[in-house]
């Protein structure tokens, strides 16, 4: 259990029940058992977002509290009642992209009663027909819309929790700019409640006004032949990033992320990243992965930024600086990688000194300097060695030949 969060005492009393988290519909009242009613009516205070408030106005006699603005996810208000009767009003399921989830990091379970109704995704769902296991869910609520990016493959049912009453415009907008125009968008409003309305377009001709804010956005997704597709696979093709030339080619990329090994939740150091091809496909491994990109050139640092949008993973960091003062004072990585600038003075021996034990780095060695550099130290410090050489077929007159690019060497070790 976190530092941050409530535990039971260490004797074996039964800790109480003070916090109630009621999930709620657009239905209100009507869409909550008896037992939801009763904790509600007896809670001393009641938090929740004026529409829920008021939804229940008519049963709650404790003292009705709205979420503050902005929104304080250390959740203070809640904690400063602890052991008197509270009750928090959530949309639909607590535990799905909801306020369940921000209370159970400050609160124990055992604290708890969770009262959960469905959510919006189930809502959806059902009224469309589609298998939930089947179906590729996200939540749009509050995020960069290029979240979506990596789920646009052609086939593909997604649901989409949106903000707005503007994002579904948006998100059609989008899909049709990336080759996915004659997918089928349905806009699902106000799932549950009286104003229930179920509406459905093509991306490229989606000019529904009107929308409720409070809404889901189906997508069964369909592309042109010349559709923006990020296959599932690592080693992305090249034209799929915009770079100046300074990119860890596919082949290399594919061997330097196996090299480098991701697991869900783990953060990467990409020095020197250039393009930031290989931070980018790192958290395109898995939604937990997170990534920073050192780049000393502001050019190629907006240009990783750009990237990083167009490939789905807007939450790539980004720092512009040179290595290794770059590096100060950033959160301590789980893998590193070395692409650029490896042979500048103290690149390696900072990034070799700042893992933990169990910690992961890759060099990749162009030049000679950076090669005897990467002999050196897996003589001292052992590690794998792996030489790779690529070559492509190009014309020459009017045949085809090899033409080999410049191999690389690469140093992978484990941190003892």
């Amino acid at each position: 259990m976190d530092e941050g969060r409530r535990g039971m005492s260490n004797n074996k009393q039964p800790t109480p029940k003070w916090l109630t988290i009621v999930g709620i519909g657009e239905d209100g009242l009507a869409g909550l058992g008896d037992g939801a009613k009763r904790l509600m009516a007896e809670a001393e205070v009641i938090f929740g977002g004026k529409r829920h408030l008021a939804l229940v106005a008519s049963l709650a006699k404790g003292e009705p509290r709205a979420w503050p603005v902005p929104f304080d996810p250390d959740m203070r208000d809640v904690l400063a009642l602890s052991g008197r009767r509270v009750c928090v009003l959530a949309s639909g399921d607590p535990f799905f992209h909801g306020v369940g989830v921000t209370l159970a990091r400050k609160i124990a379970v055992e604290e708890m009663r969770v009262i959960p109704a469905p959510s919006a995704i189930s809502l959806a769902a059902a009224r469309l027909g589609w298998a939930l296991q089947d179906v590729e869910t996200i939540s749009l609520h509050g995020r960069p819309l290029d979240l979506i990016r990596p789920l646009l493959h052609p086939g593909a049912r997604i649901l989409a929790l949106t903000s707005d009453s503007d994002a579904p415009v948006a998100i059609a907008r989008l899909l049709t700019e990336v080759g996915f125009g004659a997918s089928r968008l349905t806009i699902l409003e106000a799932l549950g409640g009286p104003n229930e309305r179920l509406r459905s377009a093509r991306a490229d001709a989606f000019d529904f006004e009107k929308i409720n804010p409070l809404n889901v956005l189906a997508i069964e997704v369909d592309s042109i032949s010349k559709a923006r597709i990020l296959p599932l696979a690592s080693g992305l093709a090249d034209h799929l990033f915009e770079h100046d030339g300074q990119i860890t080619k596919r082949e290399i990329r594919a061997v330097t992320l196996s090299a480098l090994a991701p697991r869900r939740g783990e953060l990467l150091w990409d020095i020197g990243a250039g393009s930031g091809s290989i931070g980018i496909e790192w958290m395109l491994a898995h939604p937990s992965m997170r990534a920073i990109a050192i780049e000393t050139d502001p050019a190629r640092a907006a240009r990783i930024r750009r990237n990083a949008s167009a490939c789905g993973v807007p939450g790539l960091a980004v720092v512009e600086g040179s290595a290794p003062q770059a590096l100060t004072g950033l959160e301590t990585p789980d893998a590193i990688f070395i692409g650029g600038g490896g042979s500048d003075a103290g690149v390696l021996e900072t990034a070799i000194g700042v893992l933990l034990a169990g910690g992961r780095l890759v060099a990749n060695a162009v030049t000679l300097e950076m090669e005897s550099l990467l002999l050196s130290r897996h003589a001292a410090l052992g590690g794998d060695l792996t030489r790779i050489a690529i070559s492509r077929a190009s014309t020459v007159g009017s045949m085809q030949a090899w033409r080999p690019a410049m191999p690389i060497t690469q140093w992978s070790w484990v941190k003892p």
